[in-house]
């Protein structure tokens, strides 16, 4: 019988589990949405038992799906939202409270309070990060400061803090590893990317007990075992979303970028081993830990991509379902000079303005939803150009192409207004769940299901290429129409 890999894709909005054979293909696949909980404006929240709930109930429901014996499966990967934050008792396995998302901003006048400190500098050097309420350790410290006792039993040793990747091994073990891989714990503001380790001085400015932390662990490699109809499945490969789709879409040599388009937008561009330090306010972050060895990238993040979508649905309700949104975007030949900026969670790269509120510009009693339906998909494709230019001046190389995957990236009218916008081919494979696939090969790597990054990057095939066709001239004029629009928005403006 032939053999298998099985990826947990723990997301923003929902939990999927895909089984994938030794040619990348998807053999069964299973999605459940989970509740998103917003207590007050721009706090964001989930359910850590129903994030653990779903996630479980899709690995069953992708197994009967696949119609194969658990023996089948040779290797279990891992990959999940980044910086949402999670406290349990190690006792009982219990959450303390809700997971803080990582699009929640309770945390940003910490966040400016430790700036004015001077310690932006600092954090900066040893983490790579931005100084910003997006990354997981003053989410850990709202928790530890808020929730009663619970400085005091995470000194003792009581509480576990994870990102999610840590709480779901913990449960797929039974409580018997307490882990995070290398990419994860790069988002936490309390990890040392250079040394590859915790660091003292870290924990000591956001006050975080080291008894509270996860073992840090190779993004490939067996770190515990779970059990699954009897058959105890090796858990093989660990990368937060965003590195797994880096390495989904065989960018695995310096130079290589992807883009995710799915709740937020992600740009990842890999540097190798060495940890490119940006000027234009990106971040530098672990691509993943493989054979004792750290590679890094250069990250831009988009906070709201896909979720403009959401808000089109659940919000405006000016669609019912999110594919209806390419039709109506396509039923006006242009935006009509209508733009939208969804900064909902603030502005992320370049701007990294916590305070920043979304805004539609330009209306007038000609626009229509097929307006604010294009204008909303644009922004998606703005926000990744901005992105885009920062990396290039802070690696100094100008991109050949871009690889795409995630949600949107099926939608054909946002991949070709990408590619007119940037000015290079944008390139999207036949597998757009790279992210659970580069999961996969993490952990089918680690147990030798494939032999080494040559026969990953084989299974890479294009579906389609989009390449520019818009003038210049044209692409230029409505950048700096966007770029008008975003100064309005942000706190300053």
């Amino acid at each position: 019988m032939p053999s298998y890999v099985l990826s947990l894709d723990q997301g923003t909005t929902s939990s999927r589990a895909i089984i994938f054979a030794a040619d990348g293909t998807i053999r069964a696949q299973a999605q459940r949405e989970f509740r998103q909980i917003f207590p007050q404006p721009g706090w964001v929240e989930h359910d850590a038992t129903e994030i653990w709930a779903t996630q479980s109930g899709v690995l069953h429901e992708a197994l009967a799906k696949a119609r194969i014996p658990a023996t089948a499966i040779v290797a279990l990967g891992i990959t999940n939202q980044r910086e949402t934050t999670l406290l349990w008792e190690r006792a009982t396995g219990k959450p303390i409270a809700n997971a803080i998302v990582w699009q929640d901003r309770r945390t940003a006048d910490l966040c400016e309070a430790l700036r004015a400190q001077g310690h932006a500098a600092t954090l900066a050097r040893k983490t790579g990060l931005v100084l910003d309420a997006y990354f997981s350790g003053t989410k850990l410290k709202w928790l530890l400061d808020h929730i009663p006792g619970a400085r005091a039993r995470a000194e003792r040793g009581e509480l576990a803090f994870g990102t999610v990747d840590s709480w779901l091994v913990w449960n797929l073990t039974g409580g018997k590893v307490h882990c995070t891989d290398a990419s994860n714990a790069s988002r936490t503001l309390l990890f040392d990317i250079h040394s590859g380790a915790w660091d003292d001085e870290l924990l000591h400015l956001l006050d975080v007990p080291r008894a509270v932390l996860p073992r840090v662990v190779a993004s490939s490699g067996v770190v515990g075992e779970t059990m699954l109809d009897g058959h105890a499945v090796p858990i093989a490969g660990i990368a937060g979303d965003q590195q797994a789709a880096l390495f989904g879409q065989a960018c695995t040599t310096p130079g290589l970028a992807k883009n995710t388009y799915g709740t937020g937008c992600f740009l990842l561009l890999n540097t190798g081993c060495e940890a490119v330090a940006s000027r234009n306010h990106l971040v530098t972050t672990v691509a993943w830990q493989r054979d004792g060895r750290l590679d890094y990238a250069l990250e831009g993040s988009v906070f709201i991509a896909g979720a403009v979508v959401q808000w089109l649905r659940d919000g405006l309700q000016i669609i019912r379902h999110a594919r209806e949104i390419e039709a109506l975007a396509t039923s006006v030949p242009d935006n009509g000079g209508v733009y939208l900026v969804p900064a909902f969670a603030g502005l992320g790269a370049p701007h990294w303005d916590p305070h920043a509120r979304g805004g539609i510009f330009g209306l007038t009693r000609g626009a229509t939803r097929g307006h604010i339906a294009r204008a909303a998909l644009e922004s998606i494709a703005f926000q990744s150009d901005e992105v885009l230019a920062a990396m290039q001046r802070d690696a100094g190389l100008s991109l050949a192409e871009l690889r795409v995957d995630g949600g949107a990236a099926a939608n054909d009218l946002l991949m070709q207004f990408q590619a007119d916008l940037l000015g290079v081919p944008v390139v999207r494979p036949k597998v757009l769940e790279t992210t659970a696939l580069g999961a996969a090969y993490l952990a089918g790597l680690a147990v030798g299901f494939w032999k080494n990054d040559d026969e990953v990057a084989r299974n890479w095939q294009v579906d389609r290429r989009f390449t520019p066709a818009m003038p210049r001239e044209r692409a230029a004029a409505l950048r700096g129409e966007w770029a008008r629009a975003v100064e309005r928005v942000k706190s300053g403006g």
